[in-house]
């Protein structure tokens, strides 16, 4: 399942992150990395950005990213 299926209030796990380069640095160094639980919080007008809740913290997200990282239920 993608990040980015995830309703508003489900938590998931993050499995792998298929991004590259710049992005997929900082998105690790955000907490987004293989094993840590994961919240939807809410959704943009039109689907994105998606805020997410990782390691306490509030981080938004394009739909478009969010789409690259796979997660478990």
């Amino acid at each position: 399942m993608r990040l980015s299926q995830l309703q508003t209030g489900e938590s998931g796990v993050i499995k792998e992150v298929r991004l590259e380069g710049f992005v997929r640095r900082r998105l690790l160094d955000l907490g987004f990395v293989p094993g840590t639980a994961v919240k939807s919080i809410r959704q943009g007008p039109g689907g994105s950005p998606i805020v997410f809740e990782v390691r306490d913290t509030l981080i938004a997200l394009r739909a478009k990213e969010a789409g690259k990282i796979l997660i478990a239920k």
